[in-house]
């Protein structure tokens, strides 16, 4: 343990991402300083808000610095401790960390300390049980408010986010139809996870649309709208929303890459006419009770309730790559790179 590898941000993309915005380093571990612990970073969760923290504006937290190591969300083991007031050698530890081996971290190291659960995998901490479930039960439970008999419409909905999201408003008496990329994923969706309903939306989008789409999928309107994509998604949603609902933005993936903002949705005055609202959320803003919901999405994962998916790439050097493929759709279910064991 006398080296560390490490993924810089070495140029901040335009438009979409490319190997080139990488460089790739190995420079010696310097002597860990007081107040701080080491982690060894076990697996990256890749996820498509790094995207928004590579670009320049200002964001939820502050963009990745050029030169600067590359930040995500990671499982890691606490290895070294020199009076970090906070964690101990031998804990395992959810947090964002830094593309690289081994991440030194002070008093403001944000993130949270998971108890080792023999009967669950190790990465669920990452996935189901981690960010991704957050983000879903938030946006389902506290920002949706679904209740039972409401039509609940997921966008990338065979992401690592929109397939709990999905579920957990079944779980709560919700019909639920899902939208995703390709037959393979709509299949999974109405198949081993329970979605009441599919659309493949480039499908619906090269046929007669994607309202008419979700109006037929939907015939009695949509009461909430889990949305990580935005674009002509989000609008034809908005098209097909009832009285009182509740738009959930979690993401807007379609506009990710994009240089200069597009024209906002023409169906926005919907909200009015519904008397509707669409809200906008982040999970760190309900860090007190981060505890409280993963021991409830582990009860759903042992009971057989919750089934998650983990699409996850061998290796530290993938990680761009992986990057690139989450921003593609490529995957299925939750994207993580395994840098050690």
């Amino acid at each position: 343990m006398t080296s560390n590898r490490r993924i810089m941000l070495s140029r901040r993309p335009c438009g979409e991402i490319k190997a080139e915005d990488f460089s790739h380093v190995v420079e010696p571990l310097q002597p860990l300083r007081a107040g701080h612990a080491r982690l060894r970073n076990c697996y990256l969760s890749i996820d498509p808000a790094i995207r928004g923290w590579m670009s320049a504006g200002a964001s939820y937290i502050s963009p990745v610095a050029l030169g600067a190591v590359m930040r995500s969300a990671a499982l890691s083991e606490v290895i070294a401790v020199n009076g970090h007031p906070r964690l101990t050698v031998g804990q395992v530890v959810v947090g964002l960390s830094g593309w690289e081996d081994y991440s030194d971290v002070g008093a403001d190291f944000v993130g949270r300390v998971v108890p080792v659960e023999h009967d669950l995998p190790i990465t669920t901490a990452l996935s189901v049980l981690g960010g991704n479930g957050l983000t879903a039960w938030l946006g389902v439970h506290e920002i949706g408010q679904a209740q039972p008999g409401d039509t609940v419409l997921v966008s990338a909905a065979a992401g690592g986010v929109g397939s709990i999201a999905g579920q957990l408003a079944r779980l709560a008496g919700c019909r639920v139809v899902g939208l995703a990329g390709t037959d393979e994923k709509v299949a999974w969706l109405t198949g081993s996870l329970g979605f009441h309903g599919g659309i493949n939306y480039k499908s619906a989008r090269a046929g007669a649309g994607i309202y008419t789409a979700i109006r037929e999928a939907c015939p009695r309107g949509v009461d909430v709208f889990f949305d990580s994509v935005g674009g002509d998604i989000l609008d034809a949603a908005l098209g097909t929303i009832r009285v009182g609902a509740r738009v959930v933005l979690c993401g807007a993936i379609s506009q990710i890459n994009a240089a200069t903002l597009p024209p906002g949705p023409a169906n926005y005055i919907r909200l009015l006419t519904k008397r509707a609202r669409m809200q906008g959320f982040v999970t760190l803003d309900y860090a007190d009770r981060w505890e409280e919901i993963s021991a409830k999405l582990a009860a759903h994962v042992r009971s057989g309730a919750l089934r998650h998916r983990e699409h996850i790439v061998e290796g530290l050097p993938q990680a761009p790559e992986a990057l690139i493929g989450i921003l593609r759709g490529e995957n299925l279910g939750k994207m993580m790179v395994r840098v050690g064991p």
